[in-house]
């Protein structure tokens, strides 16, 4: 089921006023709402959907999008799990990986407003050990904002080198098999030297489940039992935790492949862009003895997920005030760049688009997203007053490949 149908159209259209105006002297074209648009937005969509299943690029799909508040596409597609024939359900749930980190960066931002975090605080202050050194045996102060917009001088594992000081100390990224507790990741994250000084650089990084420990620190309870408290309870997420809880609509997980993607195994070495080797075990969102990661451990659904995020569009009721939401979906990097997206900056928990020109796309400026490596992503363009959200059940063609940009380009009236 779709839980959409309770919002106010009057609290919709007070909210997109401002966008409204943005709208007419923006160069870019809004999406039309006649009829005809509408359908021929929907056959765009579904072109792509079916022309990406019948290629063999992804095995199955859900698709939500809204506009104003409305939906005006949703469709499932495909398989959740094609050897069994089973068909994809609207109501599949899937592992988020890195979907994950904007849920727990939602968390982590709800107890700033509570007056129990700063984003100027010292990581210190909650994990008085992790005092990583850089190259040069200097142990820099590493704050809360340098883990909400990944310039702390952190790492993944999978983005280094054979022997790292990552490999070496036994770190997980999140995504593997492991059976350590979360205080014993972070004490190994520690172990190992920064990349760089925090804030002269962005990169990628497990800092999101440096964060989830320091929220479990500050809410003084779990993180899993945190995030529902902050976050997924009052937004009504039912499907979304750190376990799974309905087995039978847990989405089978595959990887890209020729001629056809495979079905994962346990483990799985995802090669990732030709940036490094990501051991990835499905199982984990069953295994209770699993740390919870918060930048990859999380489980949902595409209609929870729409939930979370068009709230956020919407202002960010009834777990944020418009003002932090602002934090989120505004850069809050500076001058630095997310590697290799010279058209983006970084907010509290998400990419924002700049330029929009630079990034040779149709979506306004001041759009924000995020990707993951099992399939997933999803965009809000507040100035179109969109939410789109696309999960597949293939990495990583679903998260990174041609898909989301094709969902992306129907949307907007691009492509055939």
């Amino acid at each position: 089921m779709w839980p959409f149908r309770s919002l106010s159209r009057r609290a919709v259209l007070a909210r997109s006023a401002a966008a409204t105006l943005a709208v007419a002297a923006s160069p870019l074209s809004r999406p039309a709402k006649s009829e005809n648009a509408a359908d021929e937005r929907r056959q765009r969509l579904d072109r792509v959907i079916d022309r990406a299943i019948a290629a063999r690029r992804i095995v199955g799909s859900v698709v939500l999008v809204m506009q104003d508040g409305e939906i005006v596409y949703r469709r499932a597609a495909g398989h959740a799990d094609r050897e069994a024939a089973s068909p994809m359900r609207e109501d599949a749930m899937f592992r988020l990986a890195s979907l994950s980190k904007p849920i727990v960066s939602v968390a982590a931002m709800a107890l700033v407003e509570r007056g129990r975090l700063d984003p100027q605080d010292s990581v210190t202050r909650w994990l008085p050990d992790f005092r990583p050194q850089t190259a040069d045996g200097k142990i820099p102060a590493i704050t809360i904002h340098h883990l909400l917009t990944h310039t702390a001088g952190l790492s993944y594992g999978f983005l280094q080198p054979p022997d790292s000081p990552y490999q070496r100390a036994g770190i997980s990224d999140g995504l593997d098999k492991s059976d350590i507790t979360l205080d014993e990741e972070i004490r190994r994250i520690a172990v190992a030297p920064l990349l760089y000084a925090p804030g002269t650089r962005w990169g990628y990084s497990l800092a999101t489940d440096v964060l989830g420990a320091i929220i479990a620190r500050v809410a003084g309870q779990p993180l899993p039992d945190a995030v529902r408290r902050l976050v997924t309870t009052p937004l009504a997420m039912r499907d979304t935790a750190f376990l799974v809880g309905d087995e039978a609509r847990l989405a089978v997980p595959y990887v890209d492949g020729k001629p056809e993607p495979a079905r994962m195994t346990d483990p799985q070495l995802v090669p990732f862009r030709g940036a490094g080797i990501i051991h990835v075990s499905p199982s984990r969102a069953f295994d209770r003895a699993a740390f919870p990661s918060g930048g990859a451990g999380l489980v949902s659904t595409a209609g929870d997920y729409a939930r979370l995020v068009e709230a956020l569009r919407l202002g960010g009721g009834p777990v944020l005030k418009a003002s932090t939401v602002q934090q989120i979906t505004t850069s809050q990097i500076g001058d630095l760049t997310p590697t290799g997206l010279p058209a983006w900056g970084f907010g509290y928990g998400a990419l924002v688009l700049k330029d929009s020109a630079l990034a040779k796309s149709p979506q306004a400026a001041g759009t924000w997203t995020f990707n993951c490596a099992y399939g997933q992503s999803f965009f809000v363009d507040p100035v179109h007053g969109l939410t789109v959200v696309a999960f597949t059940n293939t990495g990583l063609e679903g998260g990174f490949g041609a898909f989301p940009i094709e969902i992306r380009d129907a949307v907007y009236g691009r492509g055939d």
